[in-house]
């Protein structure tokens, strides 16, 4: 999971050497994927009234549900 939030956010930034992801598990057992992108890049990755971030947890929660994993993705600025 994380290498895949990690290829697609790279293809989208200008900065992909500053781009970073952080898998943590809640004690519910929901995979939680931190993605950190350079302050640049925050608006390409949100996207117009956040397009971009709902696709990629589409994406994100679609690959999990193959695995039968949950899954979320935070971004941090």
């Amino acid at each position: 999971m994380k290498e895949l939030l990690y290829y697609i956010v790279k293809a989208l930034v200008d900065n992909p050497d500053e781009v970073s992801v952080t898998e943590k598990t809640r004690e519910d057992g929901e995979l939680v994927l931190e993605l950190t992108v350079a302050q640049s890049d925050m608006g390409k990755v949100i996207g117009r009234q956040g397009r971009i971030v709902k696709a990629i947890r589409s994406i994100m929660k679609s690959a999990a549900a193959h695995e039968n994993i949950r899954v979320s993705v935070d971004i941090l600025g």
